[in-house]
Formats: C-alpha cells, structure tokens, sequence
C-alpha cells in the first residue's frame, strides 16, 4: 500500500480529492437550501443555486488553503482581497475555457461527447490547478513548480549530468509507410542527398505498412539503385505504431529517427537531430513551435487541436518541451531499449516513446524544427478516432511516472 500513500502526497492528487469533496459539498448545499426551505418558483432555485455555487468554492478554497498548499500568508486582507478572488477567478477560468472553447471545438471536430466532456473536465482542472498553484496560493516572493509535477523533471536534469558522450557510427532513419506511393521517393532521395551532403554515416530503413498502391513496387526499385535503403513488410497488424515498432525492432545503426514519409519532415532538421546526439544526449526532441521553429500549411482545427493536447502532456508532467505528438524524433539504441515494451499501436505511440524516455530518466535535447503539410496522399490520422488513444497513453505514462 505504500504507492497509495506516495500518490496520497501529490499536491496534484490532493487538488483532484479536495475538487471532489467541494463538489458533493456544492450537491449537499443545493439540496438543503431548496427541499429545506421548500423553495419552488425557478427563481428562488436559481438563487439557491448560485448560493451553493458560492458556498462550495469558499469550502474548496478552504480545503485547498489547508490541505493542498498549506502554509504561507493568513492575514485577512490577503484571504479576502487576494487569494478569495484570484480563486474565483481560476474557477472562472476554468468553467470558461470548457464551454467556449474545448467542448464546441472537440464537438465540431465529432469527438464522442463522452470522451469531450472527460477532456473537458481534465483541461479545466489543469487551468485551475495552475492558477492557483501559481497565482492564488503562491507566495509573491516564491517562484516554484507544483510539487505534484516535479518529479517529471527531475530524472532527465540528473541523468543528463551523468551522460558520457559515444559516438553515433550509423545514424538509421525509420520510415513507416502506408499507401505513400506520390512521396515516399522524394523522402528518401532528400534524406538521402542531405545526410550523404553532411558526410553522415546512414542508413534509411522503410516500413510498408501493407501498401495498396505503388509503395512496394517503389520500394523495391529503390533498394536496386540505393544500396543503403532497404525495406520490409510490416509484420504486425496494420497500423502508423505497429509500422515504427516493426522499424525500431529492426534497425541496425546506434541511433534511430523516425521519419514521416510524406515530405513533412526537414532533412536538414535531421542532421541537428544527428549533432546533438553526439553531443551525448540520448534523445532528440523536435519542436515546431520554440524560436526558429514553423509549420506550413497548418489546417488550423489540427493545430488547435495539436496546442490543446500538448497543453495537456505540458501541464500534466510538468515539461517544457510543447511538442510530445510529433513524430519526427531521434532516440539511441539504448533509450530504444530502454522504453521497451511499447504497447501503442496507432499514432498514440509518438506520445508513448517520448513520455516513457522522460519518465525513465533518458536525457533529451529539444531542437526547433519545420514542418509542411502533405502535398500528396492523404493524412492518414484521425483526430476523432485518436483522442481516447492519446488520453489512455498518457494517463498510463502518468500512472508509471507516480509510481
């Protein structure tokens, strides 16, 4: 029972239970005020409504001044002037930020409302729980990170003081493929001439993910002319994270990128990805979204959906890295080693491997990067059918992070 205890004093954990009781509080309150004093006319209801609203944030407020953030300043003018209403504001905020914007947006998007309103109410908790870690509760003199977040920091910061650089020999570029035929050529020759360019020892391992088009066929003519490309079928079941694992199990050189096959992806962003691993970092992260970094031709619902979900794992483990879903990654062989299993099997597992390498301590680079929509083929994720995907994902990334 110690790992219950262990979760029990996460400030983050506490700030769930203490939600939990003020809102049975808020279910208690409304139900004394309109059967105990017999209120009938929908206004009277309403006012006892916004009465037990009232109530329950002022006894959450106290819970969460008690038992979540105890300590700091008690003097009156600073309850009732500041804290008391920078909380109603945090709860504001929160409620806000559910139903003008996460719930209309994951709505349009044909989400399952089931699935919107958990990640609606896990998004306003996490807006919550920051303002009041932040702002409400946090002394003005005191700059700190909540205590429930921490330890996602901390074992990447003192594994990176421990890492002795060894040489990257070969650098293996995994691509996985499915129905690529109008791109999977030109990925492979702009990898091909960028990294031969750059003197970079390598080698381009393709996944055809059981191709209906042309893939194959393509594939078998460039391993004739390439001598270092080659191929093979995805022996798992159809899918973009059985097609990575079949290439991660299969590469041969000390490190490993994974590449999209549709021009996304910056060669040139690889060759960084490649220096900075042998610098001694373990992984490389990209983002498209720190200074230097862009996209092109965003379909901007995907983007609003990409910032929210990033958000989310931001918050949620306490990173500043801001862009966990993107695929475009380097890892080397031994972080690849290390976060085995994977258990992903769709595009969850370009959250999967970047979260289980953070959470296990591997040390990581983030480098700022490019990004251009498809030109041909069509996207081959979706958004509607991923999102339980990603939030089982991550929540299994965070229950391994607790423990």
């Amino acid at each position: 029972m110690s790992w219950i205890k262990k979760l029990l004093r996460q400030r983050a954990v506490k700030f769930l239970i203490g939600g939990g009781v003020a809102a049975v509080f808020n279910l208690v309150a409304i139900f004394l005020l309109i059967e105990g004093l017999g209120l009938t006319t929908p206004l009277q209801r309403n006012i006892a409504n916004i009465i037990a609203i009232e109530l329950s944030l002022i006894f959450g407020f106290f819970i969460y001044r008690i038992w979540v953030w105890p300590g700091g300043v008690w003097r009156i003018s600073q309850v009732l002037l500041k804290q008391l209403p920078l909380y109603h504001f945090s709860a504001g905020a929160s409620v806000l930020l559910r139903i003008l914007i996460v719930f209309p947006l994951l709505d349009r998007l044909g989400v399952n409302y089931s699935i919107n309103t958990l990640i609606g109410v896990v998004l306003s908790a996490i807006l919550n729980y920051l303002i009041s870690d932040r702002l409400v509760f946090k002394d003005r003199d005191e700059l700190h990170y909540p205590e429930g977040l921490e330890t996602a920091r901390q074992p990447a910061e003192i594994h990176r003081q421990t890492v002795t650089p060894t040489p990257v020999n070969l650098l293996s570029v995994v691509i996985p493929a499915y129905n690529e035929e109008g791109s999977i050529a030109k990925t492979i020759e702009s990898l091909r001439q960028t990294l031969t360019a750059a003197q970079i020892p390598y080698e381009i391992l393709v996944v055809n993910d059981n191709s209906r088009d042309r893939t194959e066929a393509i594939l078998q003519d460039l391993c004739i002319h390439c001598d270092r490309v080659r191929y093979l079928n995805n022996y798992y079941p159809n899918g973009f994270g059985f097609a990575v694992r079949c290439g991660v199990e299969n590469f041969a050189g000390d490190a490993v990128a994974v590449v999209m096959a549709d021009c996304s992806d910056s060669p040139e962003d690889l060759v960084a990805y490649y220096y900075k691993l042998q610098e001694g970092y373990e992984c490389v992260f990209g983002s498209r979204f720190v200074r230097g970094g862009r996209t092109i031709d965003y379909p901007v619902h995907k983007l609003l959906v990409n910032r929210l979900a990033n958000l989310f794992i931001k918050v949620l483990f306490g990173l500043k890295y801001n862009d966990t879903t993107n695929a475009f990654k380097a890892y080397r062989r031994e972080a690849i080693e290390g976060i085995f299993p994977l258990i992903s099997h769709h595009f969850n597992l370009t959250v999967e491997m970047p979260l289980k390498a953070i959470v296990r301590g591997y040390s990581y680079a983030i480098v700022p990067i490019s990004w251009r929509n498809r030109q041909t083929g069509v996207s081959k994720l979706k958004i509607k059918e991923m999102g339980s995907r990603y939030l089982f994902i991550v929540l299994y990334a965070l229950l391994e992070k607790t423990l």
